[in-house]
């Protein structure tokens, strides 16, 4: 009979992440005064709670020639997802995080301090409402005011560099894309190898592609040291008045959910015109039952189709076209969301493509692939919607 038994890897390996987990909220915690409970570090004062998930942690063998002491060394890898929530934000800000040390402390050390020094930072600056810069946004007949808070930006890889306010690069193109939320954050991200280059603009966790382009010269204009180089910077929006949307999330996602279903089993025009009576009657809001009844299949044909969109919407209104951008449109996100959620579920093919029938998109795209196109290197500008609502109020 054995005496000792075989330590269980998978056992180990979530241990050893508990502990690297617990010494990371510790170090953050050292400024932040906070409270950590049930592995988590909860600022009352703010109202935030700061999760993090270990997505790498590993030991790299380095070999003489790269080791910058010209000898065989190890260093220790570590990526850091933070998780920021707060009751009044929508989802959750997620910041991942890749730092590097001699061993796992100074490694530690590094993903806390690039966390403090950009996001942490902007909350701290803008929940205390310090140096809010006022910013006006317009679409739509519609008015609102927002104090924007910005602060440094993050630098890796280039220690002669100045990094420069990445915010200024599209300070007069963002307000297009700020809607009637009470928060609205922007993740500005640059990294730069070689002839190799990244730039990935997100607004409340979307990659916008239309702000990319505002980065081009200035990632351009880096020079070549060899290193990867990177700046980072975030900016939290924050209207001055309440959120005034007579719907919230849970709404549109019980209700797109409902019509996935829904739409699943439609045969025919008559079943459909049911379909669009029931959701009316379950949603209560007529315009927003209408939104969820054209954006689904929209946004499934383009995830299953895979071809390349733009960041607008274009709403027809009478004989007009009005340009806007997605992330102003409240329940678009949320309708994507479902969407996903969907499709990580493998549904019944046939299924799918019964809804997808209805996009508008695809039926565009059908007659290109038989033109002999391919899907995937199509690029569509936007979606194209009416609503027969009278006083159709985009939120």
């Amino acid at each position: 009979m054995g005496i000792f038994k075989k330590k269980n890897g998978k056992n180990e390996s979530v241990k050893e992440e508990k502990d690297v987990k617990m010494m990371i909220l510790e170090k953050m915690n050292e400024d932040i005064n906070g409270t950590i409970y049930d592995n988590c570090l909860l600022v009352p004062r703010f109202g935030f709670s700061i999760d993090i998930q270990i997505g790498r942690n590993e030991v790299r063998k380095l070999s003489a020639e790269e080791s910058s002491t010209g000898e065989s060394a190890e260093i220790r890898l570590l990526q850091v997802i933070f998780i920021i929530k707060h009751d009044d934000f929508d989802e959750p800000i997620i910041e991942p995080v890749a730092a590097q040390g001699h061993d796992l402390d100074q490694a530690i050390v590094m993903a806390v301090e690039t966390f403090k020094g950009g996001l942490w930072h902007t909350l701290q600056q803008a929940f205390t409402k310090q140096k809010g810069l006022p910013v006006e946004v317009n679409y739509l007949m519609q008015h609102y005011d927002f104090d924007m808070y910005a602060e440094s930006v993050v630098l890796v890889g280039d220690k002669d560099k100045q990094p420069a306010m990445l915010i200024n690069f599209i300070k007069d193109v963002i307000p297009k894309y700020i809607g009637s939320k009470k928060y609205y954050w922007v993740r500005i991200f640059l990294a730069r190898h070689g002839d190799k280059k990244t730039i990935e603009v997100r607004v409340n966790g979307t990659v916008c592609p239309g702000l990319a382009p505002n980065f081009v010269k200035y990632i351009d204009s880096w020079a070549d040291n060899g290193n990867i180089v990177t700046e980072k910077q975030y900016a939290l929006f924050i209207q001055r008045e309440d959120d005034k949307c007579p719907f919230d999330k849970e709404l549109v996602v019980s209700g797109s959910k409902k019509a996935i279903e829904m739409m699943e089993n439609c045969n025919n025009p008559e079943e459909y015109k049911a379909m669009k009576e029931e959701l009316d009657e379950t949603i209560g809001d007529i315009a927003l039952s209408a939104e969820i009844r054209i954006f689904i299949p929209e946004i499934l044909a383009r995830l299953v189709i895979g071809y390349s969109e733009g960041d607008s919407l274009f709403l027809i209104d009478g004989e007009s076209q009005i340009e806007f951008r997605k992330t102003q449109l409240r329940s678009y996100y949320y309708m994507q969301q479902v969407v996903l959620e969907y499709l990580s579920k493998t549904p019944d093919k046939d299924k799918v493509m019964k809804i997808v029938s209805n996009s508008a998109a695809f039926r565009e795209i059908q007659k290109a692939v038989k033109e002999g196109h391919d899907p995937k290197e199509l690029y569509v500008p936007g979606t194209t919607y009416k609503i027969a609502v009278d006083n159709y109020f985009v939120w």
